[in-house]
C-alpha cells in the first residue's frame, strides 16, 4: 500500500518533518483521504512506561460523545439475564455461545459477562485474550448492569489499553466526521487516558501522539499543545 499512487499523493500533503496541531492535522488528514469509503480515523498515542512492569500497563474506557462511526456487535454471556436483549445486544446466552468460541466462532466485537458466568468465561483467557475480547471489571464489561453496559457500548463507548510496545491505539471516529466533532471524540480520550495514568509513572506520560486514517500517512500532533488542554 505504501508504495501506491494514492499514498504517495497522501504523503506528500504532509510536511514529515512538523508537528501539527490537532485542528490542523485534522485539516490535513482530511483533505488527503482518498478512499472510496469512509475512513476510520485512529490515533496512536506513544506512552513513557515500562512495559515489563504490571503496575505500568494501562488500560481504561472512554465514552466519546460522537462515537466511532460503527456499530458495535455485543456478546452477552450470562445465566440468565435478559435485559441485554431489550438494551440491544447482538448475542444473549451462555453455555451455547461458550461451546462456539471454543470452536472459532468470533463474530462479535466485544463481551460482557455478568460475574457469576465469569467461572467459565475464564476458560476461554486463550482465544480472547490475544484479541483483547476478555471481559474486565477495568472496563466495566464484567457487570450485572448489562443493560447500562450494552447502551454505553452501542453508543460510543471505547477500550484503550497500551499494547507491547507502550502504545495506545484506538478509533475516533470516521473522515466524514465534522472537524470539531473529531476534536471533541480525541479529548475526550486523552482525559480519559491522563485520568489512567499509573501512579508509578514518573516524569512526561505522553511521549507522542499521531493520527491517521486507514489506509493514510501518519500525521504527528503537537503532544505540547495537549498538555495544556
Amino acid at each position: 500500500m505504501k508504495g501506491s499512487k494514492r499514498y504517495k499523493e497522501a504523503i506528500a500533503k504532509i510536511d514529515k518533518n512538523k508537528k501539527y496541531s490537532l485542528k490542523e492535522a485534522l485539516e490535513t488528514l482530511k483533505n488527503s483521504a482518498s478512499a472510496k469509503y469512509n475512513e476510520s480515523v485512529d490515533i496512536a498515542i506513544k506512552l513513557n512506561i515500562n512495559i515489563k512492569k504490571q503496575d505500568q500497563q494501562v488500560r481504561g474506557t472512554s465514552d466519546l460523545p460522537y462515537g466511532t462511526g460503527k456499530t458495535k456487535k455485543i456478546l452477552v454471556l450470562t445465566k440468565g439475564e435478559k435485559e441485554a436483549q431489550g438494551a440491544g445486544a447482538d448475542y444473549v446466552g451462555f453455555e451455547e455461545y461458550i461451546e462456539k468460541i471454543k470452536t472459532g466462532w468470533l463474530d462479535f466485537d466485544c463481551i460482557i459477562a455478568t460475574p457469576d458466568a465469569m467461572s467459565e468465561v475464564g476458560k476461554l483467557g486463550k482465544i480472547l485474550g490475544p484479541k483483547g475480547l476478555m471481559p474486565s471489571p477495568k472496563t466495566g464489561t464484567v457487570t450485572f448492569e448489562v443493560g447500562t453496559q450494552v447502551k454505553a457500548l452501542k453508543k460510543g463507548k471505547i477500550e484503550f489499553k497500551s499494547d507491547k510496545g507502550g502504545c495506545v491505539h484506538v478509533p475516533v471516529g470516521r473522515v466524514s466526521f465534522p472537524t470539531e466533532h473529531l476534536e471533541a471524540n480525541i479529548l475526550t480520550v486523552f482525559h480519559d487516558l491522563m485520568a489512567a495514568k499509573p501512579l508509578s509513572v514518573k516524569g512526561q506520560f505522553i511521549k507522542s501522539i499521531t493520527i491517521s486514517s486507514t489506509i493514510g500517512p501518519g500525521i504527528k500532533l503537537n503532544e505540547k499543545e495537549f498538555l495544556k488542554v
